[in-house]
């Protein structure tokens, strides 16, 4: 069996005449790309506390779980629905979905073995082994957000294996169906460790989370998914500013942005990895420190007289209550245009130092879009797709808890637990997630500008932004109260664990076929199989690594200058400068449709067309 080598999906027009294809695969489950939005949502964070039963449980639990092809075609009818009604939900529409997950020690517990029994220092397999407690401090969790303080998936109290989430369009459906889990679960041994609730915010709130914005706007469309707008086609029609993103960012196993073949073995097609967090929210205190802040700001004139809080506030976020992005309606909100909430067509290419939409807003953090400088203190932009290449997530959050009220009851009061349910799914957890958390929300100096611009006010830690020109001191008032890294695997894997077993996992029965052209940068990390990885290093060299990291083999070409090793589609393995120079070569050309093949055993390989080895590094073992 190989891996990486799986046909891509056609994103043309495909036999059938399907312009969609993954609109209606039944591998993919339905959350992932679909997005299973319902009004009322329970996370079950579960425990297997017998192997066996856990697999009966799983068998069980596969008919019930809701695919691609299920929640597309549910939400098209629904929306088409809304429209004919006006924009009133249809009464008669209704669905449960349940989409199932599973961290490291739960799928190894089910498979029976080590899923990745060998993982390269940086890479997502690392992070899902490791877990979000582990990776703790890098990612601003810290204080009273350490995992010490966490409700679950600390690392020292309960394990989470699994995470059942239970959706449905009406409360009664959701009792009903959890009702059913719960029984299933006790029947089959497997302890609930946790239960998270969420629900749609009602009234005025709906769409809204607890600190009142409109929220979920800027999630990115799916290549062979979302239809292109024919007018621009890198963007979803009907939703202007929406760019499609190849499938491979969200679901392993489909064309990245980089063009780079996927390191994970052929279990994890059609998954991916999702991560879980409980974020609290003070929403009281918050509110009261932007009209602190404001009155400061006030004091030293470096807003304007008529300046109020919700206008601060909507600085922080990047928008307005509404949605209504900054940039295009600086003043005040619209909540009267009906399209301005869903406005992703921004662009900071005139505002590059932050003076409509601040540096550090929370919109710019998480997507600086256009707004970032190819190097400080010029005036040429990195474009959105460069900025954004290889760090979108598709997010699902939920709030849970009562909204805040002071003439409510206790619950709505200013102590009663409220947040949200943060959930996202992407293709590399440190390549996306983590990144945009390290590198963007945490990282004062990102955008990098002198002073720097401080950290996201909205969701980081304590912080000193710089706002016009002044220093503004941001207290935190997000806490992180628990987090899981799991992984959402395709329908066929679920039967396989169900079975106990894992296909093509760990290299165990893959050799790893990459097809050209294939590129390998040093930042692409290494690729191939358990005894043998190919790798760029950062002198020039390539290198052949076995499972303990020692090289076997080498190019021989460090220090050459070398920045790329390239498989060209001639048969060719070249190391190159960069000004394309080749600095090595395997002298394998005249050989197309060649494949260079890294084995099992540990020994690279390049085969003709006719399947005959041209050349090898000899580092079986």
């Amino acid at each position: 069996m190989t891996y990486a080598t799986r046909p891509q999906p056609a994103y043309g027009r495909p036999a059938g005449g399907d312009d969609l294809p993954l609109r209606t695969s039944r591998e993919i489950q339905g959350d992932i790309i679909a997005g299973a939005k319902k009004d009322h949502v329970q996370l079950l964070l579960l425990k297997f506390e017998n192997d066996a039963q856990a697999r009966i449980w799983l068998r069980r639990l596969r008919p019930r779980i809701a695919t691609t092809r299920q929640v597309a075609a549910f939400n098209a009818e629904f929306s088409k629905a809304r429209k004919q009604s006006g924009g009133d939900d249809p009464k008669a529409l209704n669905a449960v979905w349940r989409i199932v997950s599973f961290t490291y020690p739960g799928l190894r517990l089910l498979a029976g073995r080590d899923p990745f029994p060998s993982v390269a220092a940086g890479s997502t397999q690392e992070a899902y082994k490791q877990g979000p407690a582990a990776r703790a401090a890098m990612l601003g969790d810290t204080g009273q957000c350490a995992p010490e303080h966490w409700l679950f998936g600390n690392g020292t109290g309960q394990p989470v294996h699994a995470v059942l989430t239970v959706a449905a369009d009406r409360p009664q459906d959701l009792r009903v169906a959890l009702t059913e889990e719960r029984e299933e679960a006790a029947r089959h041994k497997v302890v609930i460790v946790f239960e998270q609730d969420g629900a749609t915010l009602e009234g005025s709130r709906r769409g809204k989370e607890h600190f009142g914005f409109k929220d979920g706007i800027s999630e990115p469309a799916i290549q062979g998914f979302d239809a292109p707008d024919p007018n621009r086609p890198e963007h979803k029609k009907g939703s202007p500013g929406t760019r499609i993103i190849p499938a491979g960012e969200i679901v392993v196993g489909y064309e990245r942005d980089d063009g780079m073949p996927t390191d994970l073995p052929d279990w994890a097609w059609n998954g991916s990895f999702q991560v879980v967090r409980r974020l609290a929210q003070d929403v009281p205190g918050w509110w009261a420190q932007v009209g602190a802040r404001l009155k400061d700001l006030k004091s030293r004139e470096v807003v304007p007289p008529e300046a109020t809080t919700e206008w601060l506030a909507a600085r922080l976020v990047g928008r307005w209550r509404s949605g209504t992005p900054v940039s295009k309606c600086p003043h005040a909100d619209s909540p009267s245009d009906a399209e301005a909430w869903s406005d992703n067509d921004i662009s900071y290419r005139d505002d590059l130092e932050g003076e409509i939409t601040p540096l550090f807003s929370h919109l710019r953090k998480t997507s600086p879009r256009d707004g970032l400088l190819v190097k400080p203190g010029d005036t040429q932009t990195v474009p959105e797709k460069g900025a954004l290449d290889g760090r979108r997530i598709m997010r699902r959050g939920i709030p849970y808890g009562q909204p805040f009220d002071p003439a409510g009851s206790a619950g709505n009061g200013p102590d009663a637990p409220r947040g949200l349910v943060f959930v996202c799914y992407q293709a590399d957890l440190v390549k996306q997630f983590e990144f945009i958390q390290k590198d963007w929300i945490e990282e004062p100096d990102f955008p990098h500008r002198d002073p720097a611009p401080g950290r996201d006010p909205l969701v980081a830690t304590a912080t000193d932004v710089t706002f016009k020109g002044c220093q503004v001191h941001f207290e935190q008032f997000v806490r992180t109260e628990g987090a899981v890294y799991a992984f959402a695997p395709s329908l066929s894997t679920i039967e396989a664990l169900a079975d106990g077993k894992l296909n093509g996992g760990g290299g165990e029965d893959g050799d790893r076929v990459l097809t050209a052209p294939f590129v390998l940068r040093p930042a692409d990390g290494a690729v191939g199989t358990d005894k043998a990885r190919l790798a760029m290093r950062q002198d020039g060299n390539l290198v052949v690594l076995d499972e303990r990291d020692q090289v076997r083999w080498e190019s021989g070409t460090a220090g050459s200058g070398g920045v790329k090793a390239v498989f060209r589609e001639d048969g060719d393995l070249v190391v190159l400068a960069p000004d394309e120079r080749p600095v090595w070569k395997s002298r394998t050309t005249g050989n197309p449709n060649a494949k260079l093949v890294i084995l099992t055993d540990g020994n690279v390989v390049i085969r003709a067309a006719d399947g005959t080895v041209i050349w090898q590094t000899n580092t079986a073992h």
